[in-house]
């Protein structure tokens, strides 16, 4: 083979492991630190069109082949996999106390409590008491919350 033809296909195969790197690298960090707040975020509008007016007063539980299970409202929820939580769950991205629901206010908040793998409310990494509404969804790990006005 000519020379110039190897030399082409040397740096062509050098571009592709630096985009399959800098790929891997992006996962990870996006992994890390979830996705971005700002930037391609909904219209106000259509974000708050999922709430529903009301109070919350249960959460329903999807966890990956097992039936959905719901969880009565009162002052304080825990969630997590260890056997002292309010909510417990089998999955493995799951700390054994890795979040809460509570009231403050007459208002109902999610707080992560310090968990390895994150807690997101409606696909935005949790990093402080955040506010939930009736018809929001909270990803855990693998398994999915949502909040219910029954």
């Amino acid at each position: 083979m000519p020379p110039l033809v190897l030399t082409t296909l040397k740096f062509l195969f050098i571009a592709l492991l630096y985009l399959f790197i800098a790929r891997a690298v992006r996962v990870i960090y996006l992994d890390l630190v979830g996705p971005r707040v700002g930037g391609r975020r909904q219209p106000k509008k259509k974000a708050a069109s999922g709430r529903r007016r009301g109070h919350p007063k249960s959460v329903a539980v999807t966890e990956a082949d097992k039936p959905m299970r719901t969880y009565p409202l009162n002052e304080e929820l825990t969630i997590g996999r260890g056997d002292v939580v309010d909510v417990p769950l089998d999955d493995t991205y799951v700390s054994t106390r890795h979040a809460r629901l509570f009231v403050k206010n007459g208002s109902w908040f999610l707080e992560d409590l310090g968990s390895t793998n994150g807690t997101y409310l409606n696909r935005i990494k949790v990093t402080s008491p955040s506010p939930v509404a009736v018809g929001d969804e909270v990803r855990i790990g693998k398994t999915l919350i949502e909040v219910r006005r029954s």
